[in-house]
């Protein structure tokens, strides 16, 4: 698996308190108010929305906190949230990609500057580290949906690129612009889904030990408890050994 599809997953097994439970929620009211703002507020008639609001259920954000921010975007919020995307290195020159919405270009600059500095990290050039990465469209399903050839056959037929199948899941890829499509053809097919998000797909990846791992976890961990940070993404590998001992 791709490096940050590992952090997803050790993030869920030491378990989120509920201060960054809190704090998710809000990154995905925030990432729901802006999509509803820049275009329809029916999930239906705005793919980014959909797709927000997909990603929101998927992580158990409630019903009416969701409504609260499709209305928010109604009420004139979500106006100067400005996407940004920083990169730049971690440990052992790990590639990192920062994406931040924010309403303060400056506030977010200098905060995820100092949070590389201060973490073993060097904060580049827009341009840096994304040749490392690819733009994909994710969609996810528990291994329960079905056997592999099964979720091959209907990720062929819904548009998708490629399958990874193992005893975990499932995770289907597809070119970021076919997502809504894709996702709404699986959903057909094989109901709905874990995850469907956009996601940053290493193309090449660096080989981490767990002295390393350690001083990635802390520069991540600090990077997404700015409330200004949506998500970060690396291109990290790992061994099992170094995993287990995390």
């Amino acid at each position: 698996m791709a490096g940050h599809s590992k952090w997803a997953n050790i993030q869920h097994r030491k378990g989120r308190q509920d201060a960054a439970r809190s704090k998710l929620f809000s990154k995905l009211a925030k990432e729901i108010t802006v999509a509803a703002k820049m275009g329809d507020p029916d999930p239906d008639k705005n793919p980014r929305l959909r797709l927000a609001v997909k990603e929101a259920k998927s992580n158990s954000v409630p019903k009416d906190v969701i409504d609260r921010a499709i209305k928010k975007s109604q009420g004139g919020e979500g106006d100067d949230y400005e996407e940004i995307r920083y990169e730049g290195y971690g440990p052992n020159g790990v590639a990192v990609i920062v994406e931040a919405m924010t309403d303060n270009r400056n506030r977010t600059a200098s905060t995820v500057r100092s949070t590389f500095s201060k973490n073993g990290g060097n904060l580049g050039e827009t341009g840096s580290v994304g040749f490392m990465f690819e733009r994909k469209g994710e969609v996810v399903y528990p291994a329960s949906v079905g056997d592999a050839d099964t979720v091959m056959m209907a990720a062929i037929e819904a548009g998708a690129e490629d399958v990874e199948s193992s005893e975990d899941g499932h995770v289907i890829y597809c070119a970021d612009t076919d997502l809504n499509d894709v996702s709404n053809a699986l959903e057909a097919e094989l109901g709905e889904s874990e995850s469907t998000k956009l996601i940053w797909k290493p193309t090449t990846t660096t080989e981490m030990d767990l002295e390393n791992m350690q001083k990635l976890m802390k520069l991540i961990d600090a990077l997404e408890d700015d409330d200004d940070v949506q998500r970060v993404t690396t291109n990290f590998e790992a061994s099992d050994e170094v995993m287990e001992q995390l």
